[in-house]
């Protein structure tokens, strides 16, 4: 069961931070586009980007929230199922 668990973990981890990759570089290309797959993908990182925002302040207008966000997705996630794992030895 904790496999399950911790693959599911790792599949979610994979899903947001390569949404949170994709919207970062769409961002530099289409910067208001709020249809299509750019809605999609501020819907469902927004979520855990925008607390980050709020917090983090912009260096010469560049957003670094997006890189701290995947950043603390993968800590987050490789934590989760090193204690998922350990827990079930």
């Amino acid at each position: 069961m904790t496999a399950v668990v911790a693959n599911f973990i790792n599949i979610l981890a994979t899903v947001l931070f390569f949404a949170i990759f994709i919207r970062a570089l769409m961002s530099w290309f289409v910067p208001q586009d709020s249809t299509g797959i750019s809605r999609v993908l501020s819907d469902i990182t927004e979520p855990i980007v925008g607390p980050i925002r709020r917090v983090l302040p912009s260096v010469g207008g560049i957003d670094f929230s997006p890189w701290v966000a995947m950043i603390l997705i993968q800590v987050v996630s490789h934590v989760a199922i090193s204690f998922l794992t350990s827990s079930s030895a």
